[in-house]
């Protein structure tokens, strides 16, 4: 699943930012991804720290940049750019106190050119690592949100999930004298558009199921007509990717089930790719595959940003966090 990602990463040498420089998870990681000779690495954490923790699991941290936020030689400079950055929303103070912190401050390594992408979540939240990267890094060009893909294989089989853990559900965005200006559907589409965007780097050819507990006006309701109006917003958006919706999710993978709600479709029967109408529904569903599937989950990888930033499982161990800064910085 990597090899594409792997050639890239040797042709064009890049470097990532591990959060939690202390971790032994990351620690190892990091020394595998060294030895390999994939990408440089820079740790955030107390030297002394970091380095008690690698000796006590062993791990070399040869040619590892440390960088400590407490004791950083441009953090004036650094102070300065975040407070251009929140455009008033911050004042220099407090920013100075949450680039002590070394979500914000890698971030902002990032932002700088100092690294080319971050990795964190061994012990920070979701939240902790999104909030300073939607506030620093920012969506790129034409994007309205962040939003997250899981890559679930098993043996040669590959497929892709969205959104399973960053947008809870997709309301319409209105504002002051109560006018929508973006509706919920379109905000779905962007995650149909931007998964078969991810599944691709992963060697799937993305045929899109936009789920739903309905298939072509079976059943009735709101998140019916979302995942209706996404899939249209969707086809639009991206005429050169299958697309199809609302379908269940027999539907979607059973070829005799599609052949009898919805004959003639381009997705039904053969989907691989799959957009859920809300996080619970993706949430459960990517982690039924995962474990009762047998599948193996790689993710959440976050979609729609300026910068490759990618979260961690908080009990995440150290493959995992070896596969995703490979993911991470392939993605950039």
């Amino acid at each position: 699943m990597l090899t594409e990602i792997l050639k890239t990463l040797k042709a064009e040498r890049r470097k990532i930012v591990f959060t939690e420089g202390e971790d032994p998870r990351i620690l190892e990681a990091a020394t595998r991804l060294i030895a390999d000779d994939i990408m440089d690495v820079v740790l955030c954490g107390s030297p002394d720290k970091i380095k008690e923790a690698a000796a006590a699991g062993g791990f070399k941290l040869d040619k590892m940049e440390i960088i400590d936020p407490a004791n950083y030689a441009e953090f004036d400079e650094m102070v300065d750019k975040m407070v251009e950055l929140r455009k008033g929303k911050m004042t220099a103070d407090e920013c100075r106190e949450l680039l002590k912190k070394s979500n914000y401050f890698g971030t902002m390594l990032v932002k700088m050119g100092k690294a080319d992408g971050l990795l964190g979540g061994a012990t920070y939240s979701t939240a902790d690592t999104v909030r300073p990267a939607l506030q620093i890094i920012k969506t790129k060009p034409g994007a309205h949100l962040v939003s997250s893909c899981f890559i679930l294989t098993r043996g040669n089989e590959r497929l892709a999930m969205g959104d399973c853990a960053i947008n809870i559900d997709y309301p319409d965005s209105v504002d002051k004298e109560g006018n929508v200006t973006l509706k919920g559907s379109d905000k779905l589409a962007e995650v149909v558009v931007e998964t078969a965007r991810t599944a691709k780097l992963f060697g799937i050819d993305p045929k899109v199921a936009v789920l739903s507990f309905s298939t072509k006006g079976s059943g009735k309701g709101a998140t019916v007509q979302l995942s209706r109006d996404a899939t249209a917003k969707a086809q639009e958006m991206a005429p050169d990717i299958a697309i199809d919706g609302e379908l269940q999710f027999d539907a979607a993978v059973s070829p005799v089930v599609a052949a009898t709600k919805c004959k003639g479709s381009p997705v039904a029967g053969q989907a691989n790719t799959f957009i859920f109408p809300c996080i619970e529904a993706g949430n459960i569903g990517y982690k039924i595959a995962q474990r009762l599937g047998g599948f193996e989950a790689y993710g959440p990888i976050l979609q729609g940003l300026n910068a490759p930033i990618n979260d961690l499982s908080r009990g995440c161990n150290a493959d995992e966090v070896y596969t995703m800064a490979i993911i991470t910085m392939g993605l950039k």
